[in-house]
């Protein structure tokens, strides 16, 4: 087995859908004649027709994991997809070396009027195993699935998790050289998902992985390289898996609109911002570890005092990272304003590179009898020249160092 070999090459390949069935058996029928009579001839897109995946390149090799990412329809899955052999691309070339394991869907590869452990050997003979090789990895991969009381089984009456723990203890225990995975990970529990983890670890170095995934966690946590995927094309490819992760975030988050949570009617919030920091795209750009102060303009219906304001950090992934309780607050009573500026500073922001949103709630006091909430009432984007994925990057100086 050879360190670092090339498993998967794919060059220019491409693969086009039909919006219309009735189109697409037309076009199915003339293009099986084309072949027949050996006509080939660049095939261009036709009406109805679009491109699921376009021109796509890379190399792969072993002891690498290559993520996919993009947004529904991006054209992941089609890619695993021709990449496992189940549909033919229209253009282009894919070479893989080896044995493929592939968990690219939900039960996928399972006859269900079967048991689990016929399941078992039915998977290993299409990965090439004999019935031998099978007998060996049984017990572990039984074991490794935790299903050993329903092996027996029929797969129909498995539940999604179940059949998910078999088909990932087939596709991992028989050791292929190259191993698909497309998001059916997410639907294990957390106990069986850091197996998985610990498990991809310690096949890595023999094995080559494309795992395709909506949790950049995951992806951050598994992966060397990195293709962001839209609308059948690559938007970007590299081994700089954390600013692909970036630019996916930035496509989603700078389209949201702020969303008022909570009212009661009895004031708004009119207006947010963060003083002295240039804007680009609705977002307040900040150096990383500088402090900001926050200005917030609340228009008053009907409240006679000054609301008492907690504020919450949420960051890339959703994920509430941070609440903030400003002190020296005072509740005086409003006598009569129409409206309150309200300034806060936040000290010292080492939040990692990237964007953050705000979520602003008003109550009487810590926590009790809210009267309005909004999500992103601000946002803002942390700017620094180390991209990472954990939500924080902390200020380490070194003292000394010596060598013995």
């Amino acid at each position: 087995m050879e360190k670092g070999e090339t498993l998967v090459e794919v060059e220019g390949l491409s693969k086009k859908f039909c919006k219309d069935l009735k189109t697409s058996l037309n076009y199915g029928i003339k293009d099986l004649f084309s072949n027949l009579f050996g006509n080939k001839e660049k095939r261009e897109l036709r009406d109805k027709e679009f491109w699921a995946v376009k021109d796509i390149n890379f190399k792969l090799r072993r002891g690498e994991c290559l993520g996919l990412i993009g947004h529904n329809g991006a054209g992941k899955s089609t890619l695993l997809k021709i990449l496992n052999g189940l549909i033919k691309p229209d253009a282009g070339k894919v070479t893989i070396k080896g044995r493929v394991g592939a968990l690219i869907e939900l039960g996928a590869g399972f006859n269900s009027i079967l048991s689990g452990r016929e399941n078992i050997y039915n998977n290993g003979a299409v990965l090439g195993f004999s019935r031998k090789e099978v007998d060996e990895k049984l017990e572990e991969i039984i074991d490794f699935a935790e299903i050993r009381e329903f092996i027996d089984m029929p797969v129909q009456n498995y539940s999604s998790g179940m059949k998910v723990r078999l088909g990932f203890a087939i596709a991992a225990q028989m050791e292929p050289d190259v191993l698909l995975i497309d998001e059916v990970l997410a639907v294990g529990d957390l106990g069986f998902i850091l197996k998985c983890f610990k498990t991809i670890d310690q096949i890595l170095p023999n094995t080559a992985i494309i795992f395709v995934s909506h949790s950049m966690p995951m992806i951050s946590r598994m992966c060397n390289e990195i293709i962001l995927m839209e609308n059948g094309e690559v938007k970007f490819q590299g081994e700089n898996v954390s600013l692909g992760i970036d630019l996916y975030h930035e496509k989603f988050l700078t389209n949201e609109e702020s969303d008022v949570v909570f009212t009661d009617n009895s004031i708004s919030l009119s207006k947010a911002y963060v003083e002295d920091v240039s804007i680009f795209n609705n977002l307040y750009l900040v150096p990383w570890g500088e402090s900001v102060t926050l200005n917030f303009i609340i228009e008053v219906h009907s409240l006679e005092k000054i609301p008492f304001i907690s504020l919450a950090v949420y960051d890339k992934e959703q994920r509430g990272i941070a609440e903030v309780f400003p002190e020296g607050q005072e509740l005086n009573r409003i006598n009569g304003q129409k409206e309150i500026h309200l300034r806060f500073s936040l000290k010292n922001l080492y939040m990692s590179k990237g964007i953050y949103n705000v979520t602003f709630t008003a109550s009487d006091e810590r926590g009790k009898n809210t009267f309005y909430k909004i999500h992103k009432a601000v946002s803002i984007k942390i700017d620094h020249n180390v991209q990472i994925w954990t939500p924080f990057l902390l200020e380490s100086h070194l003292i000394d160092s010596e060598t013995r």
